[in-house]
C-alpha cells in the first residue's frame, strides 16, 4: 500500500476530541497512554442570552462501566480526551509504515480510474494502482474525479482561533441559533482551539463567524492574552436525504470519512467514522469481497444514526430546546449521563428519544423531543 500524503503531520483546525469508541479502533496500533493529550474532565454547556451555565462531569462515564483507556494511578478515568492531532496522526502513519505501507510526501494532482487499475498522477510522477481510497477530506480530489463534490448545502464552516499557551481540563459549548450552530472550546495539550461551526450555505461567511468567535473569546474570558492564531475549514454536514444516497465505492475506489460525508450532522465530529470507514474498507479488500462489503456496513450500521441526527438538527439548536435543556442539565443527574454518553460516542440518536421517556421526568422528556425534532415519533 501507498500512502500520498505531502502534509502530514500537521494540527487540524477541529476540535480534536477522541472518543473512547475511536481509540479502540487502533488500540493495537496507537499507544494512547503516550499520547500527548488532554484529559477532559467536564464540559460546560453556556446560554450567554439567559446568563446561565450548567457543567456535566465527564468522569460519570467510568460509572457506567466505560472508558477511554485505563486509569492511571494519578488520575481519574476520563470519557473523553483532546489529543494533538499532529501527534496522533503522525502515530498513525508510523503505524502504518510498520505495517508495510509506503509514504509518498507528493501531491496528487488527478486520478483517472479504468476498468483495469486507477491511474494516479503525482508531481514526482505517474503511479498506478489497483484500488484507489480516497481519505482526502471535504474538498476530497478523489471525490471530485469518481463521483461529485460536495454541494454548498452538504457543507459546514468551521472557524475560529488557536489560541496558544493556554489549555484547560473543561470543554466549554454554546448552542447558537442564528446561524444554528455552536461555539466551543477544547484544550489541546499546549492550546486551546476555540471556534464556531455552522452550515455553509445560512448566509454567513467565515469572516463574519470568526469575528463572532473572538467577540465570544473577549465574553468568556477564555484565552485572555492568549496568542490567536486564526484558522478555518470545511466538514460535511449531510442532511438525512444525502445519507440514504451516499456516494461510496465502486469496483475500483472507495471514499472513507470525511471524503464519504461520513460526519455526525450535530456535533461534526468525525475521527471515529474516518477510522472505521477506513477499517471496513480494509477488511472488504482483505475478505476479496469489495467493495460490497464496506457499502453494505456504512449503510446498515451508520448511516442510519447518522440520518437521525440530520433530522434532529433542526431543533437542536432552536432557543426553546437550549433553554430546556440547561434547566435540565442543572436539575436532573439521568440527564446529564445522557449527555456523558452523547460526547462519549456511546449514545446513539434513534434511541435517543426512548432513553429520554425512560430517565427524564416524562413531562420534560416530551417537550424536549417536540422541540429537537418534529420527525421522532416516526422512529418507532
Amino acid at each position: 500500500m501507498t500512502l500520498f500524503d505531502p502534509s502530514h503531520p500537521r494540527e487540524k483546525p477541529c476540535g480534536g476530541g477522541v472518543t473512547g469508541r475511536a481509540l479502540s479502533l487502533v488500540a493495537d496500533a496507537v499507544d494512547a497512554a503516550k499520547l500527548p493529550r488532554s484529559i477532559i474532565r467536564s464540559a460546560r454547556f453556556v446560554d450567554s442570552a439567559r446568563g446561565e451555565s450548567a457543567t456535566v462531569h465527564l468522569d460519570a462515564a467510568c460509572r457506567s462501566g466505560f472508558a477511554v483507556q485505563r486509569p492511571e494511578a494519578d488520575e481519574a478515568c476520563p470519557s473523553l480526551v483532546v489529543a494533538s492531532r499532529a501527534v496522533f496522526d503522525a502515530a498513525l502513519v508510523d503505524a502504518a509504515c510498520a505495517a508495510g505501507a509506503v509514504v509518498e510526501a507528493v501531491r496528487v494532482a488527478d486520478v483517472h480510474v479504468r476498468a483495469n487499475g486507477v491511474g494516479i498522477a503525482t508531481a514526482a510522477g505517474a503511479r498506478q494502482a489497483a484500488i484507489l481510497i480516497g481519505a482526502d477530506g471535504a474538498n476530497s480530489l478523489v471525490r471530485r474525479r469518481v463521483a461529485r463534490p460536495f454541494p454548498r448545502s452538504d457543507l459546514s464552516i468551521a472557524t475560529g482561533y488557536f489560541a496558544h499557551g493556554e489549555t484547560s481540563t473543561e470543554i466549554v459549548i454554546e448552542l447558537v441559533a442564528d446561524p444554528p450552530g455552536y461555539l466551543w472550546s477544547f484544550p489541546r495539550p499546549d492550546h486551546l482551539a476555540i471556534g464556531v461551526c455552522a452550515q455553509a450555505d445560512a448566509g454567513v461567511g467565515a469572516d463574519t463567524l470568526r469575528e463572532r468567535t473572538a467577540a465570544w473569546i473577549a465574553r468568556t474570558h477564555l484565552a485572555n492574552g492568549a496568542r490567536l492564531e486564526a484558522y478555518s475549514w470545511p466538514i460535511p454536514s449531510l442532511d438525512a436525504r444525502a445519507f440514504g444516497a451516499l456516494t461510496l465505492a465502486d469496483a475500483r475506489w472507495a471514499l472513507a470519512g470525511d471524503a464519504a460525508g461520513l460526519v455526525d450532522p450535530i456535533t461534526r465530529e468525525g475521527i471515529y467514522f474516518a477510522l472505521l470507514s477506513g477499517q471496513w474498507i480494509a477488511d472488504a479488500i482483505a475478505a476479496d469481497r469489495f467493495p460490497g462489503d464496506y457499502v453494505d456496513r456504512v449503510r446498515d450500521e451508520i448511516a442510519g444514526d447518522l440520518a437521525c441526527a440530520a433530522r434532529l438538527k433542526a431543533g437542536f439548536f432552536r432557543p426553546a430546546f437550549t433553554g430546556l435543556l440547561m434547566h435540565a442539565l442543572r436539575r436532573s443527574e439521568a440527564v446529564r449521563r445522557i449527555m456523558v454518553d452523547l460526547i462519549a460516542g456511546q449514545q446513539s440518536y434513534r434511541s435517543l428519544k426512548w432513553r429520554l421517556l425512560k430517565t427524564f421526568e416524562l413531562r420534560l422528556a416530551w417537550k424536549t423531543v417536540r422541540e429537537t425534532s418534529l420527525t421522532l415519533g416516526r422512529l418507532r
